[in-house]
């Protein structure tokens, strides 16, 4: 069986119909996909200023912070002797007209608050005086700065006419680095 020429001529004709359909198909969908990533290039670049301006601002509040942590570190002492302190207590218990029968130097104990570690010495301060001499010790205690990482725990006031007899427990807080 032989074939015709015009059947040939289209199949032909039909056959390169089909290539043409089927290269516009892929033609389409090409064109199609390049609209779709330019559209999605064009808000990932108009985003760009907005992420820029937002790792400035948390660049920002980063240092800012590393700020702040600085100086509340400092606020702590690095170390912790707990003789030197007992003889700064001893200066503000002469100074402020009190006295004190004895003080014991504890080691430090390690502490873990969340993801802080500190050391702290806890002293236990037997003091006997007026009362507004008693008042002038805790001022000094909360306003020196070599005691600024000291927490005041427990004060027991007994009262013997003018004379005051005090037991404060202070706990005293360094930053372990």
């Amino acid at each position: 069986m032989r074939i015709n020429k015009k059947v040939l001529a289209v199949i032909i004709v039909c056959a390169f119909a089909a290539v043409l359909a089927y290269l516009f198909m892929n033609y389409s969908q090409l064109q199609a996909d390049q609209t779709d990533l330019d559209n999605r290039l064009t808000v990932a670049q108009n985003g760009i200023p907005a992420l820029v301006s937002e790792k400035e601002s948390l660049e920002g509040q980063r240092s800012s912070a590393r700020s702040a942590l600085a100086t509340a570190q400092a606020r702590y002492p690095r170390e912790l002797h707990s003789i030197e302190y007992g003889e700064h207590i001893f200066e503000i218990v002469e100074k402020c007209n009190l006295t004190m029968d004895c003080l014991s130097f504890p080691l430090p104990a390690a502490v873990q608050e969340g993801a802080v570690a500190f050391q702290v010495v806890s002293l236990s301060l037997s003091l006997e005086g007026s009362m507004s001499d008693f008042f002038e010790f805790m001022r000094v205690l909360r306003t020196d700065e070599r005691f600024w990482s000291t927490m005041v725990k427990v004060i027991n006031l007994s009262i013997d006419g003018e004379t005051v007899s005090a037991t404060i427990g202070v706990d005293i807080y360094s930053h372990r680095r």
